[in-house]
């Protein structure tokens, strides 16, 4: 489902260079979770947007169901992110002008095919999923943060991608809420087998996934037992 093949990426500051990935490569199947840890500022966010098509890598490739990320033109690749990869992002990304229903639409009218009809009712069918359906037509602002971080779950699985990509996907909620939103990301991956990324400091995420890689300079490798 996800290839990645010696991953190359290099920051050019003014006065320095920071090299964050350097030779990275990773495969993971279909209806596969694989859990991404390393240290802070190991490169391990930078790897995410790296596999999900939104930063360029210096050398490497990456291809995603069978098609190559980056040798696309801008718009095929802008139309396989929308299509093919959820993003789940420790930050929610929710636009606060638009309700949650209207936040859970953009992917589809990102990728096009669904008519705004057909759009909102999956969008309304997907809050009820993640236990939000009363609160489709409240702004983001009027949620908590655990009830934001559901409506990006529901936002990511909007276009039933092959793959979801978790950036601390629980680093701004408390234990318990947490823990909520790691079983319905846990249990929605496996309901509709999607692959899996998650990148996380916590243990406890990490154990939930089928397989361990660490990131250490620049390179991923198996966890240590």
């Amino acid at each position: 489902m996800l290839a990645a093949e010696n991953l190359h990426k290099t920051y050019r500051l003014p006065h320095k260079t920071v090299p964050v990935l350097r030779g990275a490569s990773l495969a993971v199947g279909a209806a596969e979770r694989v859990a991404v840890m390393g240290r802070s500022g190991s490169g391990k966010s930078t790897l995410l947007h790296v596999l999900g098509g939104l930063d360029r890598p210096d050398n490497g490739t990456v291809t995603v169901d069978g098609l190559p990320v980056y040798g696309l033109a801008p718009a095929a690749c802008s139309r396989l992110r929308a299509a093919r990869i959820g993003f789940v992002f420790q930050s929610y990304h929710l636009l606060p002008e638009m309700d949650l229903a209207e936040n859970v639409m953009l992917p589809a009218m990102a990728a096009g095919g669904l008519g705004r009809r057909r759009a909102r009712e999956r969008a309304r069918e997907l809050l009820e999923q993640v236990g939000l359906a009363d609160r489709a037509t409240h702004t983001p602002l009027e949620l908590s943060g655990g009830e934001q971080q559901r409506a990006a779950l529901a936002r990511a699985l909007m276009n039933a991608p092959a793959l979801l990509l978790a950036d601390e996907p629980t680093g701004n909620l408390d234990r318990d809420t947490g823990a909520q939103i790691l079983d319905l990301l846990f249990g929605l991956s496996r309901e509709h087998t999607h692959a899996l990324v998650v990148v996380t400091h916590a243990p406890e995420v990490a154990a939930r996934c089928d397989r361990v890689l660490r990131l250490e300079d620049g390179v991923l490798a198996p966890a240590a037992p």
